[in-house]
């Protein structure tokens, strides 16, 4: 079985504006390159777990998303980034759905997917609802950044290097 670093999108890969679908608004973050090439360097498949409920309230289309996903794994591939995934949740948050953070669907379809150990898997995310799921789902390395109820803490993706690696024995 694999291991993966699951990851939220706004707010721990791009900068969280509010219902980014469009290239203009999509920023990574500083230190993300870094990160993600040092995870995957210890062997995780990187794998991105995303509510995108601005599909659901109507204010962009799948196709709008699935745009903006592609051209951001482009440029992560250009950077020598390969993501295994990306999984979203598009719908409302009223909808009852069993994908939307902090249900664990996305991550247990993931884990499905790619044939994934969730024992030996982390979460990195910037909202509690984010880390419930992961709890949900039975990864219990998970880091939240900022402040909250989690494992683990930091103020950004560059910063949970160091928290992964000294888990690892690296």
């Amino acid at each position: 079985m694999k291991k993966a670093i699951f990851l939220d999108r706004d707010g721990v890969i791009n900068k969280d504006l509010g219902y980014v679908h469009t290239i203009k608004d999509f920023h990574f973050l500083p230190g993300v390159f870094e990160a993600l090439r040092t995870f995957d360097s210890l062997g995780y498949l990187l794998i991105i777990v995303t509510n995108q409920s601005g599909i659901g309230r109507g204010y962009y289309t799948q196709n709008n998303f699935k745009m903006l996903t592609d051209w951001m794994k482009k440029r992560l591939q250009e950077a020598g980034i390969e993501i295994a995934g990306v999984y979203h949740c598009p719908h409302h948050p009223d909808d009852g759905c069993d994908c939307r953070k902090p249900q664990p669907g996305l991550i247990l379809q993931a884990a499905k997917d790619f044939d994934i150990d969730l024992s030996r898997s982390w979460m990195i995310g910037d909202k509690q609802s984010d880390i419930e799921a992961a709890r949900r789902a039975g990864v219990k390395n998970a880091i939240l950044l900022g402040s909250g109820n989690a494992p683990y803490h930091a103020q950004s993706l560059f910063d949970t290097i160091k928290i992964i690696k000294d888990h690892n024995g690296v």
